[in-house]
């Protein structure tokens, strides 16, 4: 009889708890083996802890049979850069079934990410496996990165999310038609209380304290580094003028220490007590043992878990800045950063603008998806128009680029005398020839 082993695929120690959780409350059916394949996609993996050498994972390392890394199975590659050459396939899955002790059985894959390697790479390899795709972020409420090979695509079964925005359903794959399946909060919740009880080396947190999360921005070409810094200085005050009078920030870890010498500063000039927190740990973590006052940050997903499954104040800062200089348009971050500034307080402006409502926000996602994603996505045409046509407006603006808009002959880019023509590439190439005559009169 021919055995069955699930691999599940993980980079990261959030991603690690979520499948525990999902394990735990029996979203998956028995197997006769369970590996956890182990990929560490940091710049420099060689000098970054793996999730499984990281203080807690002790506490889910009993859910699989098996612990094995994909680093050490393509060295001397990187995860996120190698491919497999569609000829070698065959010789690649021969030697994991191998390396790893498959045999001919059934394998059933478990991955993050699949648009992008290393996952993509591991689907390809186990050509014709079924995929369960699992999200461990915001991003599976944006569209999917890339189009994807319907030969991947049309293997996945369902996606597995926390839910960290409560009525709101993820785009992520839906192109494929694959259904979203909720992580009951109460499995992570519990998951997450046992790696909080191995957090022996953290530092005496104040009681009520601000909670600041940092995400290191610059690296990701989002920011400047020194702007980066100013946004932090920002959360701080932000924290203060509320009265926070004690105040904990957790850096990115592979943040500069300057920018918490900066923040040091800043402490020391309005009196607030600040601590720095060094120590590699999860923010639900943090969220569990000191109870914050109040979680800031920019786009973080933990502010959702915060909010969502900790029932703690939250608030955003500089989200607005970020909608504008992501780029391209299609920058994977965009729904995250479009999320919390629809749905989360401006920490520098605690009586402004109000959060959009469900029915709002259930609208807008596709707009955005849309514009995002309009050749993977195209069949959300109708929804972005209407909702463009409808609800385009001074709180709603900021999520989309006029430019875009322009580009895809959706309502709110063309010029309105403009808008009886219609929407195809001659058009456009027409109305962008018109705006620019319009300047150049203009000046």
């Amino acid at each position: 009889m021919s055995r069955t082993t699930q691999i599940f695929c993980v980079s990261t120690l959030f991603g690690a708890a979520t499948l525990a959780a999902a394990i735990d409350s029996e979203r998956f059916p028995d197997a006769d083996r369970r590996i956890l394949l182990v990929c560490n996609n940091a710049a420099n993996p060689e000098t970054t802890p793996s999730v499984d050498v990281m203080p807690g994972f002790a506490t889910l390392r009993d859910r699989f049979d098996d612990v094995v890394s994909f680093n050490e199975a393509i060295r001397p590659f990187h995860p996120g850069a190698w491919s497999p050459r569609s000829d070698d396939l065959p010789l690649f899955e021969r030697y994991l079934r191998l390396l790893w002790n498959l045999g001919d059985g059934r394998v059933e894959l478990v991955l993050e990410s699949i648009q992008v390697n290393p996952a993509l790479a591991v689907a390809q390899v186990f050509t014709g496996a079924p995929v369960d795709v699992y999200a461990d972020g915001l991003m599976s409420y944006g569209p999917t990165r890339n189009k994807l090979d319907p030969l991947i695509g049309t293997r996945v079964r369902r996606l597995l999310h926390l839910d960290l925005v409560p009525g709101l359903t993820p785009l992520l794959l839906t192109e494929f038609g694959v259904p979203a399946e909720v992580v009951p909060t109460d499995a992570f919740l519990k998951v997450m209380s046992a790696l909080t009880g191995t957090a022996e080396n953290l530092p005496a947190l104040p009681a009520d304290a601000a909670l600041l999360l940092g995400q290191y921005l610059s690296a990701l070409g989002i920011l400047s580094p020194e702007e980066e810094e100013e946004l932090h200085v920002r959360m701080l005050r932000g924290a203060a003028a509320r009265g926070h009078r004690a105040v904990v920030f957790k850096p990115h870890p592979t943040a500069p220490p300057r920018y918490s010498r900066a923040l040091e500063t800043e402490a020391d000039r309005l009196g607030v007590e600040l601590t720095v927190l060094d120590t590699p740990v999860l923010a639900e973590v943090l969220f569990e043992k000191a109870q914050p006052a109040l979680v800031a940050g920019c786009f973080s997903t933990a502010l959702f878990t915060a909010s969502a499954l900790y029932g703690l104040p939250v608030a955003r800062i500089g989200t607005e800045r970020l909608l504008d200089r992501l780029t391209p348009y299609q920058n994977s971050n965009r729904v995250p950063v479009t999320l919390a500034d629809a749905l989360l307080p401006d920490l520098e402006r605690p009586e402004g603008e109000e959060p959009l409502d469900g029915e709002l926000l259930g609208a807008l996602l596709p707009a955005v998806g849309y514009t995002m994603q309009p050749q993977v996505q195209p069949a959300l045409r109708p929804a972005a128009e209407a909702f463009l046509s409808e609800h385009l407006g001074p709180r709603t603006r900021r999520y989309f680029k006029k430019r875009r808009l322009t580009a895809l002959g959706l309502p709110g880019g063309i010029p309105e005398r403009l808008s009886f023509l219609p929407h195809n590439s001659t058009a456009r190439r027409v109305a962008r020839r018109v705006k620019a005559l319009k300047k150049a009169v203009r000046r």
